[in-house]
């Protein structure tokens, strides 16, 4: 755990000196920049792929290298091309009608709306929506779907805009969008302002105590700028008038949390016994104390090795590998490990906005799904290692010739 020599940088949430390394993954490009053919021969932008934690609230975070603008103006990340990511938010919809009646008479804003994966399963039952998306070409998706969309980044001033216009929320959810915030007062703050008196906020993120347990280093991207423990967030909510109430902890994304907000004067709605479960085994864990933090790089760096390892020699073998997902896990996984076309003739991915370009940094193609069946790799390397069951699944077809999948992380294995 070393020392950053960058004596300015401080902690987005209490504003503290950032001075402790919680891993450094290098110099990679921003992850969804993915490559035109014509742009294969042009420079591209790297950043530092360096993680803090902070001393004072243990907020692991980024520094702000590329801005939100940058990132999500035009976005490659269509949250529809998953069906187990589906299937989740469609039985959200039906837990909150049926906890907090949401209802007709209800308003659900979702923050990061993406293409209406999520409020498209609200309208279907009556329930009146507002999503809040600042990529222009995703929102336009979920708008076809009949999403009444705001293209703006959402804060203090976009809040009290919907506010005055009468667009208080009754429900306020935020799924993965909560760790991609740099200015994350400004973020929460706007929640506050926004939700109804008696409102309920839901957000889910990944959970940082099971980064650490899993090793998913690969989480680690640009455009997420934050990694959240439960005492932490806890922690943020409470510094802007805001009572982490209940807290779920979820499969999705290789481990994350909901976590239920509520004013701090709505005395209605009672603290949940997971909440101070969860507080205890988190310090348990040790995640209030750096101490706690000091093995992950090292432990990173074991698992780049036996990567490695495993690619060299089914390379030497003579044997083919290809590549599952361009995701950005995948890119940070690629540009850290040094994995490029020598080792992945190429990648495929359900998106078409991604087909006919290349990963980010290391150049491989990416095609349609249909390529595997066409080539018949020996392996296939999954990247969105979140979703091996449905991917396994959908390509069980690679038995037929012998084909295995290699599942990257939270270790090597071959399946």
């Amino acid at each position: 755990m070393g020392q950053t020599s960058d004596s300015q940088a401080r902690c987005r949430f209490c504003n503290a000196p950032l001075v402790e390394t919680f891993v450094d993954l290098g110099m990679s490009p921003p992850c969804q920049t993915h490559i035109e053919c014509h742009q294969l021969n042009q420079m591209e932008a790297f950043y530092p792929l360096h993680a803090y934690v902070c001393g004072q609230c243990f907020l692991v975070q980024l520094q702000e290298y590329v801005s939100p603008g940058d990132i999500f103006s035009e976005y490659a990340y269509f949250s529809s091309y998953a069906d187990t990511w589906l299937k989740h938010v469609k039985a959200y919809t039906d837990l909150m009608i049926k906890r907090f009646g949401i209802s007709a008479k209800s308003q659900v804003v979702e923050i990061a709306s993406n293409d209406g994966y999520l409020l498209q399963y609200f309208v279907e039952k009556g329930v009146p929506v507002l999503g809040i998306e600042p990529a222009a070409n995703v929102a336009k998706v979920g708008m076809q779907k009949g999403i009444p969309t705001l293209v703006k980044f959402f804060g203090r001033a976009t809040a009290r805009e919907l506010a005055e216009a009468g667009k208080h929320a009754d429900l306020l959810l935020g799924n993965n969008v909560l760790a991609h915030v740099p200015d994350l007062n400004d973020f929460v703050g706007g929640m506050k302002v926004l939700l109804k008196p008696s409102g309920i906020i839901t957000m889910e993120f990944p959970h940082l105590m099971k980064l650490m347990e899993d090793n998913q280093f690969d989480t680690i991207y640009h455009e997420h700028f934050s990694y959240f423990s439960f005492l932490t967030v806890e922690e943020v909510f409470a510094e802007h008038g805001l009572t982490l109430f209940d807290v779920e902890e979820l499969p999705t994304h290789g481990g994350s949390l909901r976590i239920y907000a509520r004013h701090q004067e709505d005395g209605e709605k009672l603290v949940s016994e997971r909440v101070q479960e969860l507080h205890e085994r988190e310090i348990v864990a040790g995640l209030s104390s750096l101490e706690c933090y000091r093995q992950f790089g090292e432990q990173v760096k074991r698992t780049k090795r036996d990567l490695l390892e495993c690619l060299i020699s089914i390379k030497k073998s003579g044997k083919t590998i290809a590549g599952y997902g361009a995701p950005g896990k995948g890119n940070t996984l690629l540009n850290y490990c040094g994995i490029r076309t020598d080792f992945l003739e190429y990648t495929v991915d359900r998106n078409p906005y991604k087909q006919g370009k290349y990963t980010p940094g290391t150049h491989i193609p990416i095609f349609t799904p249909t390529r595997i069946l066409e080539t018949k790799p020996d392996y296939v390397l999954i990247l969105p290692w979140n979703l091996k069951e449905e991917i396994v699944e959908q390509n069980s077809f690679i038995r037929e010739w012998g084909g295995k999948f290699i599942v990257p992380i939270p270790k090597v294995h071959i399946i």
